[in-house]
């Protein structure tokens, strides 16, 4: 794996956005700091989450996005995003979904992270670009991100290098439990196979199940 980079460190709290003649209270407003700061069991100091139904959590504790995918947003937009644009925590360099499990751990100083799960974007991403169907977007491109839970808290300060510390051994890609989630929904056996990766949230795994289940009846 290339040396991998947390190349903008982005917190933010909640704040009223306008949606379709409504305000809506969001999180997904997030700035670049500059200085380390603390990351706990369930979040980063100073960054907040409006809807704690689906978001933030142990199991969603820091969102990550590869910045390798803002060019390609850059051109469809056709506008400059910042880092932090799609509401990241971390904007990483070479963690691209392919290039990482569901389980791995790493390193980031003395903090110890582990992928929990992908992320899926909500209407709020949308709102936030005036493009109702970018969250569609995502999920269809699979460049989605994904979710950290921590491990061992610590500071963390934009500049880092991530170290793998372990990598799963089942090898379920983040890409792949996308694949599972968005286009092969009936894939039962990839969707076995998923499950049996104890680190997978609980969220996911229960609409997991749920999609089991009600093939077998």
């Amino acid at each position: 794996m290339q040396s991998v980079k947390l190349l903008s460190l982005n917190i933010g709290k909640p704040v009223e956005m306008a949606y379709q003649g409504k305000s809506v209270s969001t999180g997904i407003y997030k700035k670049a700091v500059e200085d380390r700061v603390y990351l706990s069991f369930l979040n980063l100091e100073g960054d907040a989450q409006a809807d704690l139904v689906n978001h933030g959590g142990p199991d969603k504790a820091v969102c990550v996005y590869c910045s390798e995918h803002y060019a390609m947003w850059e051109g469809k937009l056709q506008r400059s995003l910042a880092y932090g644009t799609f509401g990241e925590n971390f904007t990483v360099a070479g963690l691209e979904e392919s290039q990482v499990h569901i389980g791995d751990i790493f390193e980031l100083g003395t903090v110890r992270l582990q992928i929990s799960q992908p992320r899926q974007p909500c209407f709020k991403l949308g709102g936030k670009l005036n493009q109702p169907e970018l969250p569609l977007w995502v999920q269809q491109t699979g460049c989605t991100g994904y979710y950290f839970r921590v491990l061992k808290e610590g500071h963390v300060a934009p500049g880092q290098t991530f170290r793998l510390a372990e990598r799963h051994p089942a090898a379920v890609s983040v890409a792949e439990a996308n694949r599972l989630k968005y286009h092969d929904k009936s894939d039962f056996d990839g969707i076995r196979t998923l499950l049996a990766v104890e680190a997978l949230a609980d969220s996911w795994r229960e609409s997991f199940q749920k999609r089991l289940s009600a093939a077998d009846n």
